[in-house]
C-alpha cells in the first residue's frame, strides 16, 4: 500500500502533508504535488494533513490513474521537504470538481 496525491490538490497545493512526512517522498508539479510510491512508507502521517482531502490510501477503489500519474511525475519533479507557499488563489479552487482535464500542468515545481 501507499499514499497517492489526487485531483483535489491540483490548483491548491496547501502542502501542509510535506512537513510531517518522514521519508520526504512528496515532488512539487507547477500546480500540484506528488508521492513516490517507492519511496512512501505508508505511514498515514500526511492524509490528515490535507486541508482539501487530497491525498488517499491507494486500497481505495478507483485511484489507478492517480497511482499512476503520481508514479511517473515523482521521477521528473522536484523533491519538496519543506512546505511552501500555496498559490494565491488557492482557496478559490479548493471545491471545484473536474480540475485535472482544465488545469493539470506537467511543468515542475520550484522544488521549494
Amino acid at each position: 500500500m501507499t499514499y497517492v496525491v489526487v485531483e483535489a490538490c491540483i490548483k491548491c497545493k496547501y502542502m501542509d502533508c510535506v512537513e510531517v512526512c518522514p521519508v520526504d517522498c512528496f515532488y512539487e508539479g507547477e500546480n500540484m504535488l506528488v508521492i513516490d510510491p517507492d519511496v512512501c512508507i505508508d505511514c498515514g502521517v500526511c492524509e490528515p494533513e490535507c486541508p482539501v482531502e487530497a491525498i488517499k490510501a491507494d486500497t481505495e477503489s478507483g485511484l489507478e490513474r492517480w497511482l499512476a500519474l503520481n508514479a511517473e511525475y515523482a521521477k521528473t519533479w522536484p523533491n519538496i521537504t519543506q512546505k511552501g507557499t500555496p498559490p494565491a488563489d488557492a482557496k478559490e479552487f479548493d471545491q471545484v470538481g473536474q480540475k485535472y482535464e482544465t488545469y493539470f500542468s506537467e511543468k515542475p515545481g520550484s522544488g521549494s
